[in-house]
């Protein structure tokens, strides 16, 4: 897998998330179409009022391009809900072959304390902290 890594190889099938296409990716342009539209005509409505001297308007009217900014991130996450997964996949870190022993000997030493601990606990004696 040297070659495909951080690509959709490395998920496996069922935890993939698809992409939008068809009538749903048509419906998620649409909404979003609306949706800017909307935030359009709001942002002129209360860049009036504003310029009229309503200083509360002038709040809406730097609201409405950023929620227009966050609908347009939002329409991007529902086409392509993998992406999330494909960025995070390419930028796990590898552990360096010299730390592999201090990582299992960490590792086995956790599977110890939590043995231990859990064996106390079935005695009864209760853990304080």
């Amino acid at each position: 897998m040297e070659g495909t890594k951080g690509t959709d190889a490395e998920v496996p099938k069922e935890h993939r998330a698809r992409r939008l296409t068809g009538a749903e990716a048509f419906r998620a342009h649409a909404t979003l179409l609306v949706g800017l539209v909307l935030c359009g005509l709001a942002f002129w409505f209360e860049l009036g009022r504003a310029e009229g001297g309503n200083e509360l308007s002038w709040a809406y009217v730097f609201e409405w391009p950023l929620l227009s900014v966050f609908a347009v991130y939002m329409w991007w996450n529902v086409l392509d809900p993998d992406r999330q997964s494909r960025v995070k996949l390419k930028k796990t870190k590898q552990l360096a072959p010299e730390f592999h022993g201090m990582l299992s000997a960490w590792e086995e030493h956790q599977r110890a304390l939590t043995e231990e601990n859990e064996a106390r606990d079935t005695d009864g004696e209760k853990r304080t902290h």
